[in-house]
């Protein structure tokens, strides 16, 4: 069963602590040309890595959406700069870039159907409503999106004590986030009737907001499993970079695992996950049996007592250690598969410093619990500089393939 608690840890950790990183200016070390942009196959989207529509952006994936009014080909807008995030599951989009006029959702009692979104450095919180999506050549029909930063009704207490309100391109980094994770909803059977608690989802009207169960269908809906075809998972696919690391990076988002010849299958090891999504890291000695893949997360975030964090509080939450020290950490699947992985953590102050240019920093990391202000002992956070020179599957809930049946990770 998929539990709530993958979406509170999905996302955004520490997307403003580098907020300052500009793009003007000069900046030395390695760099990597970006990857010419060929003519892609239709289950095929570019993805791009770059300083973002606030222009200060670092380790952020972006695509290109497009989305229409329900059965209309006509009423359609194209937004650039989507977040890729497999840590969560459906579209969001900022209120300040739609122009369409999309159909509000109803809840089951007739109200408005609204959502706060929790990710583990703040919360959004937004109406549904249904859209046509297309990602590259994949379609989907009457999916159920959230409109971040549209409601005119008072955000809950309870939504809004999850921290920092993220209802802004400013805030959020990003025009919105296209959740690939391994599951179909975002909030799954906790938050599915009889659930009505659940912190989620609300029944608006004139007067209050108030919790309510929302059905599975009505939940806001990884497109992925939407598509005619190409709709067991998808594949990241991004070049290496060299450390300090370089302006922008492009590479592939890749829809579907074993459908065509582009996303078959090979030697990569699979990573079963549980039904939040985690498998377990070693590190340290530590077993941490909350451990994830997440490209919406802009670094490696774990918890080491030995590492020093940055003082300078523009990068609260960051290592900033004295060199460049190297660990190596076993990822276990709860099939009993594992791989030893190898990491660099550099000093963030010294990255953003020297490299005010860059947007891909593929050895920035941080401590998991100061960008949490939660109990997280037992997390490991893989962020999108582990997908740096990788690809990457991710096989959502229920899905089969042919090395397996999903949820599961590989690389």
């Amino acid at each position: 069963m998929q539990n709530v608690a993958r979406m509170v840890a999905a996302g955004l950790i520490g997307l403003s602590s580098l907020a300052f990183v500009s793009c003007g200016g000069g900046g030395g070390g390695a760099s990597v040309a970006p990857t010419p942009a060929p003519t892609n196959p239709s289950n095929v989207v570019s993805v791009i890595v770059d300083a973002g529509p606030n222009n200060s952006s670092v380790n952020t994936l972006y695509t290109t959406v497009t989305v229409c009014v329900p059965g209309s080909t006509t009423s359609c807008q194209t937004i650039d700069h989507i977040q890729v995030d497999t840590g969560s599951n459906g579209l969001r989009l900022l209120a300040s870039v739609l122009t369409l006029n999309l159909q509000g959702a109803t809840a089951s009692d007739g109200n408005s159907l609204v959502e706060c979104t929790q990710f583990v450095d703040g919360y959004s919180w937004g109406p549904i409503a249904l859209a046509d999506i297309q990602v590259g050549g994949e379609a989907a029909s009457s999916v159920p999106v959230q409109v971040i930063g549209s409601s005119t009704f008072a955000v809950p207490t309870n939504c809004s004590n999850k921290g920092t309100a993220e209802d802004t391109v400013a805030a959020f980094g990003a025009n919105g986030i296209l959740g690939v994770g391994v599951f179909e909803q975002d909030c799954g059977p906790g938050c599915a009737p009889p659930n009505t608690a659940n912190t989620f989802y609300y029944s608006c009207s004139s007067s209050a907001c108030a919790e309510i169960a929302v059905a599975l269908n009505s939940q806001v809906l990884n497109p992925i499993p939407r598509f005619t075809t190409d709709n067991d998972g998808s594949i990241l696919d991004l070049p290496s970079v060299a450390a300090p690391g370089t302006t922008k990076l492009t590479g592939s988002l890749i829809f579907g695992i074993d459908t065509q010849s582009n996303n078959a299958s090979g030697s990569e090891t699979i990573l079963a996950v549980d039904g939040i999504g985690d498998f377990t890291t070693v590190f340290n000695s530590q077993t941490l049996t909350q451990s994830f893949l997440d490209s919406g997360t802009n670094g490696i975030f774990f918890d080491d007592t030995a590492l020093t964090t940055c003082s300078d509080p523009n990068f609260k939450g960051f290592y900033c250690p004295a060199g460049s020290p190297s660990f190596t950490a076993t990822l276990m699947g709860t099939n009993n598969t594992n791989i030893a992985e190898t990491f660099t953590v550099d000093n963030a102050q010294i990255l953003a410093t020297n490299n005010p240019t860059f947007s891909v920093l593929p050895t920035l990391a941080g401590t998991f619990s100061t960008a949490t202000s939660s109990n997280t002992s037992n997390t490991f956070d893989w962020g999108l500089p582990f997908y740096y020179g990788r690809r990457v599957f991710t096989a959502i809930q229920n899905q089969r393939t042919a090395v397996g049946t999903g949820p599961y990770v590989a690389f």
